[in-house]
């Protein structure tokens, strides 16, 4: 089995979800066909990775809705507030979530996903920011 390992480099737009199918499936289709494991993990704490609808936007939005109502900015709760009002629910949002994922590659070299499934990065910051995902293929 061999193994190699990449950077990606993501800007985001602030909170919300940004589509990562397409470069994930780009590097997994680069190295050929065969089966193998595609595992991706996001280098930050305030931002996650996640499998999830990719037919219609409005479930990623109601995701959204339930995480603000579960970890409100400026919640007096928190006492890391060092950047801004948003930095604690981040970090709880980060843990409350995942930071890595793992998808099986086909004999033919594709991602093993579901018809209405796609691989999302999740900024749970309110601002922009450019986040690193290791991506390691096993094949």
């Amino acid at each position: 089995m061999g193994v190699t390992q990449h950077t990606l480099v993501i800007a985001t737009g602030g909170r919300g979800t940004t589509d990562i199918t397409d470069p994930i499936r780009d590097l997994v289709l680069n190295e050929g066909a065969g089966p193998g494991l595609c595992h991706v993990f996001v280098q930050h704490t305030s931002a996650s990775l996640m499998v999830c609808e990719n037919a219609d936007p409005q479930v990623r939005r109601d995701l959204e809705a339930f995480m603000q109502r579960l970890t409100p900015d400026g919640d007096p709760l928190y006492g890391h507030t060092a950047e801004g009002p948003d930095d604690m629910p981040a970090h709880v949002r980060s843990v409350l979530t995942q930071t890595e994922l793992t998808v099986p590659i086909d004999d033919h070299g594709a991602l093993v996903l579901g018809a209405w499934q796609g691989l999302y990065l999740w900024e749970h910051r309110t601002s922009a920011h450019r986040r690193r995902l290791t991506v390691t293929l096993y094949r």
